[in-house]
């Protein structure tokens, strides 16, 4: 019914950037909160940052400084704006978000299936 999706992940080099995507689709009544999760090989999925509807936003400390999380709500989308990456941020990059539905008016958790950034030194 509701599907996140992420793009924009990719290679880049020490202290380049990436600009991730999520894009929700779906019978959508309201769009909550958003944010992103990072999961490397062998690691626990971590949180990177959210943004609320009213657009403020909270980082881990890894990458204050350094990411900037956004939205536009007329596309149903939230970007991750990484900047001076670093080889230890390669991981799997998820997104989530609080979606209510039509059908469903209470506030329901959902992930994308994630998109791969790599960062080689």
């Amino acid at each position: 019914q509701v599907q996140l999706v992420e793009s924009g992940g990719g290679l880049v080099q020490a202290g380049g950037s990436l600009r991730l995507a999520c894009a929700a689709s779906g019978s959508i009544s309201r769009l909550g909160g958003m944010g992103w999760h990072r999961q490397a090989p062998g690691k626990q999925r971590e949180w990177v940052g959210t943004v609320t509807d009213g657009g403020d936003t909270n980082y881990a400390d890894s990458v204050k400084d350094r990411f900037t999380i956004s939205r536009d709500n007329t596309k149903n989308t939230v970007y991750l704006q990484m900047n001076s990456l670093k080889p230890e941020d390669t991981a799997v990059y998820y997104c989530n978000a609080a979606i209510s539905t039509y059908r469903r008016s209470y506030w329901t958790e959902y992930w994308g299936q994630g998109t791969q950034v790599t960062v080689s030194s």
